[in-house]
């Protein structure tokens, strides 16, 4: 088995496997920071915004917080990956994940709308952002780490690990709200427990600038700056000019990788207690049990990418995805058993996610790679990402399904994607050079 490109031997693929997974772990501790402002959504809703506003209103704005660090996500990817693809891809590791952290960290520390009125709310979008300024360069510097790291035959297998470190955050956040929620009485939660995630955020945040340090720049990038070979203008503007092809198969896979991501896990306890009237703590758990089928999922995807290749697996993800909406839709009863089970097959449908995450590396040539991937993933996520909850929050008070009818359309993008691949699959490595000059 061969895990690099430049050595095959034992102790080098140990090294590699090593990397891979400090650079999954410490994605896994940022996540987490990104991802537990949705599941403490309700108790943010209560203390940041005026006690006679409606509940629903509430909801709606509270999500639109939660939206904001999507929608300035395009801003850190580019600001990161021009630096990432400049002066490497380490940097710009330790960089995001120390911003994370401290504004997670300053969310744990803000005082509620009772104390600091308007300002509560306002303070909170701020450090959102902020939020989605650093996540924005993290993961698509994650994958392109990891595909730089491994030979063209494993990047499935590489990507698969970092998106399941993705996967653990989310079920690191959800486990972790599920605990403190069945600890704590509702007065004690709304009082300090909320705060408690945030602030242990902060701590994780410092885990994983450890882990960052224990990293080693990617064999790629390092041969390109002894060949100085890097791109001499803003690569962001190669992109743009040269590789509009490789953007728009980009978007689309992020589309798919969204829905996998915000529907699959993020979105579970908002639609089983909202469609399916399950008990909130049962959400919290069914949640938990789909991220960590999410892990498998991915990582088995990644193993099976890299056997059949883009085209039969989009195809294969795109009817998973459609199991999943089916699974919701077969959840006929609160019953804890039955949402569980239906939580993992939940969980598991969307493996699809590793493949977008592969195709997106594979578009762009080592030179602009992390601007190609960080611009086109996080411009479409800013979107998809951030508008879905917003919209399924409003469209479930009009069609209990709304989740089930997004998830099936989703599957027959997905599956579309996987003709076309299968029809030109030149378009997955785009063969055009980018002009360098010597630095």
């Amino acid at each position: 088995m061969q895990w690099n490109r430049h050595s095959t031997r034992p102790s080098r693929r140990r090294d590699v496997f090593r990397m891979l997974c400090l650079a999954s772990a410490g994605g896994a501790l940022e996540f987490y920071d990104f991802v537990i402002f949705v599941f403490l959504a309700e108790a943010i809703s209560v203390l940041f915004f005026p006690p006679d506003m409606p509940t629903w209103l509430a909801m709606i704005q509270t999500y639109g917080i939660f939206a904001s660090g999507y929608i300035f996500r395009p801003l850190g990817g580019i600001v990161l990956a021009h630096f990432g693809d400049m002066f490497g891809r380490k940097r710009v590791f330790a960089f995001s994940i120390l911003l994370m952290a401290g504004a997670t960290l300053a969310v744990g520390l803000l005082p509620t709308y009772q104390s600091a009125g308007i300002a509560a709310p306002l303070l909170l979008v701020v450090l959102r952002i902020l939020q989605g300024i650093a996540i924005g360069g993290e993961v698509p510097g994650a994958w392109t780490f990891a595909a730089e790291h491994v030979s063209s035959r494993r990047v499935g297998f590489a990507c698969g690990l970092v998106c399941a470190g993705l996967g653990v955050g989310i079920f690191l956040g959800a486990s972790l709200t599920a605990l403190t929620t069945m600890i704590l009485p509702p007065a004690d939660m709304l009082s300090y427990g909320w705060r408690l995630p945030f602030i242990l955020g902060g701590v994780f945040g410092l885990i994983g600038m450890r882990l960052r340090r224990m990293l080693h720049e990617t064999p790629v990038f390092v041969t390109l700056r002894a060949k100085k070979q890097l791109v001499p203008e803003l690569p962001l503007a190669v992109v743009v000019k040269t590789y509009r092809r490789s953007i728009v198969i980009s978007v689309l896979c992020t589309w798919i990788l969204s829905a996998s991501v915000v529907m699959l896990t993020l979105m579970v306890p908002t639609i089983l207690e909202g469609s399916h009237h399950v008990d909130h703590q049962v959400a919290l758990i069914a949640t938990t049990i789909s991220a960590m089928s999410l892990v498998v999922g991915v990582v088995s995807g990644g193993l099976l990418f890299d056997r059949i290749g883009a085209a039969r697996f989009f195809m294969v993800g795109g009817l998973f995805l459609a199991i999943g909406g089916f699974a919701f839709y077969n959840i006929s009863t609160p019953a804890p058993a039955q949402v569980f089970l239906s939580s993992a097959i939940i969980g598991f449908s969307g493996l699809s996610a590793v493949g977008a995450a592969v195709v997106m590396v594979s578009c762009f040539p080592p030179p602009v790679r992390f601007s190609g991937v960080s611009f086109s993933y996080n411009v479409s996520y800013a979107f998809f990402g951030g508008l879905t909850p917003v919209t399924l929050a409003t469209f479930l008070t009009i069609s209990s399904l709304s989740h089930v009818f997004y998830l099936l359309f989703v599957s027959a993008l997905t599956m579309g994607l996987g003709v076309y691949f299968l029809v030109r699959p030149e378009a997955l490595t785009d063969r055009q050079q980018v002009s360098t000059t010597k630095r």
